[in-house]
């Protein structure tokens, strides 16, 4: 069990400036913005990998009156709304040549790997430089990649760009804007680190400071778009806002653009992460929200936007409200209970069974997660728990923490914070898409532990692998709604509106990104897919065969390429998918030349 003091997050009545008002304390269901409540956190980086996004973020130590930042944590979401804490892979000690200050970095992915720059002072000179760590694994754990800084001139922040024609870029600086062209390994650089000319046409004019005289402070974020080249940054100080300047090329020349967000959220400092995700882009930041926050104690935050025609990015206000929700959770797989949209009082810490917890229970605490899909209903909620005293109480309710009661689950004392045991109790009232509430009720101190929890009833899983033959998951069908997708292991998801099938494209069982077709019931689609029969003779054509309780409805697909000598074909076809009633079964398979049906898709489940 964490020893630190308990420190209760709420959001505050309202943000600085122009920023959105919060909500009233009897309505905070409505906050969802910072998208971190259990702790502070700073310097957002967004990583979109296999279908979610990555966030990696410094860590403000609690009361720091300075920016005291020891480690770096990892956070993810598939619908940018429910945040799983993967806790802190990298830290200070994990390099044996730093002392301290663990500032603003950034991970990117390469060559199976995934690399991440961060500033640190150098014990054997006092000053800043730039480290590299590495791992298999975006949540970690990460070494140190080379046992020295990668570059060290005093100077912070770094941001990664990898081009379209594989060239790297490290670009880092306050004050100035520096820059090397990394080589494939992505731990060394070729020639030497070279300054990009900082120009007030470039970046805009500074007034008031003669050493300064254009807008760019630091934090810089690179990224190509269109053809076109993005740096945002951290713009004038203090209080920061953040602008950004656009180049035909990775090193300029720029031209100062305008602002994305101005100066507000009573944080002096600002730090940009823009990404696209999901056919939506998103804008990531940090304020001084919580309770508790300012200039030191920072939390990040998000929101959605939308280009200009013209590809110019809009000017964007920080909100309570935050990002929308893509999709919906499913909460009939086992879901961690560090994955949150916002909570009351409780925090995180490393659980004995691998990943987080939730820890630091107390009566009246909870934790909101959103968007939660029921479907036609739950009947029992599984909770893994464990208590050191005599426990307490899960109460499951839908709407706000006091809202309507599904259920209550008692949780025993367990003989340690760390003592796993499970618990369940039936549940009632819960279908449709609801946004969740466990609150946790029971005498004074900390109450409970909660590990991960999952609910039963309503749809329910079945292996739908029927074709002869080891089920081995070297072998997998993926669809999509419109485009060439080439095969890797798929899961088939289903409710009363929509199916999903979800896979990876890329190298037949290589690395690859996760993607959906979600198709909507009574739509009209056209698709298109790369097949091969399991002999890897080409296919004649392809069935999405979706069986409603005995009715089936089809998506036809013909050849529309010639089979290559892999035994490759593409087929494509366009049909209007349709059913009644609840999903019970979907089934994509392949109809060969001589007209048997091979169901072709590798470890599919039904949920």
């Amino acid at each position: 069990m964490l020893a630190r003091p308990r420190r209760a997050i709420t959001v505050l009545a309202a943000l600085l400036l122009a920023i959105t008002l919060a909500p009233a304390l009897g309505e905070p269901a409505r906050a969802d913005n910072p998208i971190v409540q259990t702790i502070y956190t700073a310097d957002p980086a967004p990583l979109v990998y296999n279908g979610r996004v990555y966030l990696y973020t410094g860590h403000d130590e609690d009361n720091s009156t300075y920016f005291t930042m020891k480690e770096w944590r990892v956070w993810s979401s598939a619908d940018m709304v429910n945040w799983t804490d993967h806790g802190s892979p990298l830290n200070l000690a994990s390099f044996s040549w730093a002392s301290s200050n663990a500032w603003a970095g950034q991970t990117v992915y390469r060559n199976g790997k995934f690399y991440w720059y961060v500033p640190m002072t150098v014990r054997a000179t006092g000053q800043m430089g730039i480290g590299v760590a590495v791992s298999n694994n975006p949540t970690g754990p990460f070494t140190d990649a080379i046992g020295r800084p990668l570059v060290s001139n005093g100077q912070i922040d770094p941001t990664v760009f990898v081009d379209d024609d594989g060239q790297a870029y490290l670009y880092w600086g306050n004050p100035d804007l520096w820059y090397v062209k990394l080589n494939t390994d992505m731990t060394s650089y070729a020639g030497s680190p070279a300054k990009i000319p900082l120009t007030t046409a470039g970046f805009g004019t500074r007034t008031g400071d003669a050493n300064r005289p254009t807008l760019f402070e630091e934090g810089p974020w690179v990224y190509r778009r269109n053809g076109l080249y993005y740096l945002v940054y951290a713009a004038k100080c203090c209080s920061e806002f953040i602008a950004y300047s656009t180049a035909p090329g990775p090193l300029g020349p720029w031209t100062y653009r305008g602002t994305v967000m101005a100066t507000q959220g009573s944080s002096f400092t600002n730090h940009p992460g823009i990404i696209d995700f999901a056919g939506n882009s998103y804008f990531f930041y940090h304020n001084g929200a919580l309770s508790g926050g300012g200039g030191y104690t920072r939390s990040v935050a998000v929101e959605r936007f939308s280009y200009n025609a013209d590809g110019s990015i809009p000017t964007m206000s920080m909100t309570s409200a935050g990002a929308p929700q893509v999709g919906t959770l499913d909460p009939f797989v086992r879901q961690e209970a560090e994955t949150i949209a916002w909570e009351s009082g409780v925090e995180t810490e490393v659980s004995s069974e691998g990943g987080m917890n939730v820890a630091n229970i107390e009566n009246g605490d909870y934790v909101k997660v959103k968007g939660v899909a029921f479907g036609s209903g739950a009947t029992a909620f599984t909770a893994r728990v464990a208590s050191a005293t005599s426990g307490g109480r899960i109460e499951v309710r839908t709407g706000s923490p006091t809202g309507a009661l599904a259920g209550t689950c008692t949780v025993p004392g367990t003989g340690g914070w760390q003592s796993w045991t499970s618990v369940t109790c039936p549940v009632s009232g819960l279908t449709g898409t609801q946004d969740l509430y466990l609150r946790f009720t029971g005498g004074s101190g900390f109450l409970l532990n909660v590990n991960w929890w999952q609910f039963t009833g309503g749809a329910t899983s079945s292996n739908l692998l029927t074709n002869p033959g080891a089920e081995d998951g070297t072998t997998g069908w993926l669809v999509n709604g419109s485009g060439t997708l080439t095969a890797a292991t798929g899961v088939v998801r289903s409710g009363t509106r929509s199916l999903a099938i979800t896979g990876r494209t890329g190298a037949w069982n290589g690395p690859g990104q996760d993607v959906t077709s979600r198709m909507t019931n009574g739509k009209t689609y056209t698709t298109s897919v790369w097949v091969r029969t399991p002999s890897g003779t080409p296919a004649a054509k392809a069935t999405l065969a979706l069986t409603v309780n005995g009715t089936t409805s089809y998506l036809q697909l013909t050849p529309t390429a010639t089979a290559s000598a892999s035994g490759w074909t593409q087929v494509s076809g366009t049909a209007t998918v349709s059913w009644s009633g609840t999903l019970s079964k979907a089934v994509f398979y392949v109809e060969t030349a001589a007209g048997t049906d091979n169901l072709y898709l590798d470890d599919a489940n039904l949920q």
